[in-house]
């Protein structure tokens, strides 16, 4: 499989915020979000077997902990993608997919905790959900909206209410979309939409959903990678 960087962090989103996780970023993805933070994982990377991949993991982590699979969009490569999934957690490792959700998921080994992004309008790729996914959603799966203003928030808000999303996952998660070329300061200042904002739409609408913050970009500089 094509693999742009495996390492050692603390994980900056979803629930599992704040622990200390391993990334495997896969190389490749077929959307161009306009807020994107990973670009530089589209092309390149180095060619790993799974078990290449599983040694590093086991390398950074020997006593277990988080795996996070991502990219890109780690569902473009199936094939092996699976089978590593598989082996990671018959090794115990707790094993989290950062997907789209523009590929089928019925494929991905039901242990496996599921972070699903669904797009928002203003991400230049709406309507790339794969609908069928939703019945692929197991309990502990966790969907999240990317949002840079209202019209995504109204977005993520309907979608919420009109599948029935908080009954289907453990979390449902806003986040406010950060600048594309944010660097420097580690604070809101690169939000597009003040996270104040966000929070008190939620909180008027009472929706049964949480606020989401990218962790890591406010430790380290928002232009850093492999953190």
């Amino acid at each position: 499989m094509q693999t742009t960087e495996i390492y050692k962090s603390l994980q900056g989103e979803s629930t599992h915020a704040g622990l200390p996780c391993v990334f495997v970023r896969l190389t490749g993805c077929n959307l161009r979000c306009s807020w994107c933070d990973s670009e530089y994982s589209f092309y390149g990377g180095t060619k790993m077997t799974v078990a290449e991949v599983v040694a590093e993991v086991a390398r950074l982590s020997p006593r277990g902990g988080l795996v996070e699979i991502t990219g890109g969009e780690p569902m473009l490569q199936e094939r092996d993608v699976v089978p590593l999934i598989q082996q990671l957690l018959d090794s115990g490792f707790i094993v989290l997919l950062e997907t789209s959700g523009e590929r089928a998921l019925a494929s991905v080994p039901k242990q496996v905790i599921k972070i699903v992004d669904v797009k928002c309008p203003h991400s230049g790729e709406p309507n790339t959900f794969l609908m069928v996914n939703l019945d692929a959603l197991q309990p502990h799966d966790e969907i999240k909206f990317v949002i840079s203003d209202r019209t995504d928030y109204e977005f993520a808000r309907d979608f919420t209410r009109q599948h029935h999303l908080p009954a289907r996952v453990f979390a449902v998660i806003f986040s406010p979309a950060f600048a594309q070329a944010a660097t420097g300061a580690r604070d809101v200042s690169h939000c597009l939409l003040d996270p104040r904002q966000l929070a008190e739409w939620m909180l008027a609408d009472d929706l049964p959903a949480r606020l989401g913050l990218q962790l890591h970009k406010f430790i380290w500089d928002p232009a850093t990678k492999g953190v």
